[in-house]
């Protein structure tokens, strides 16, 4: 099963997941992590890596995000890339991760990143659809080539 870390400004994360555990029941690997005005980058990072263990049975981990861009969407872009099957989608809601939550039982973390995007609409995102938009810079030739 998928791991789930929700990582939002202020209490976001700890209303969306308090709401899905109402409807579902107690969710195993699944965290939530607030981001408050003043919280220092470093703990944040402290924070999620701690949830992004504590949800990780092996299968992967989805980091759900508010804000693309913003400083818990940007955290869970550099702890994505040192753990394998780890993504970041951005822009989720309540809504979306009521449609989504028997799904994580079921598909890779590659394929959960395609279907939520694709479930969202265009408010939602991925870091793997972001990074498509604007490859990494690429050197045309090799400098120090004899």
């Amino acid at each position: 099963m998928l791991g789930w870390v929700i990582a939002c400004h202020d209490d976001r994360a700890q209303d969306l997941l308090e709401k899905l555990e109402k409807k579902f029941g107690p969710l195993a690997q699944c965290r939530a992590v607030s981001f408050w005005r003043g919280l220092s980058t470093n703990m944040l990072s402290r924070m999620m890596c701690d949830a992004l263990y504590q949800t990780d049975s092996g299968d992967g981990v989805i980091f759900l995000t508010d804000i693309t861009g913003a400083p818990p969407y940007r955290t869970a872009a550099l702890l994505s890339h040192k753990h394998q099957h780890c993504e970041v989608i951005s822009g989720i809601d309540y809504l979306l991760l009521e449609q989504m939550i028997q799904q994580r039982q079921t598909l890779s973390s590659e394929a959960f990143r395609n279907a939520i995007v694709t479930q969202g609409g265009p408010e939602v995102s991925s870091l793997w659809h972001q990074q498509q938009k604007n490859p990494p810079f690429v050197l045309l030739h090799d400098l120090y080539a004899n």
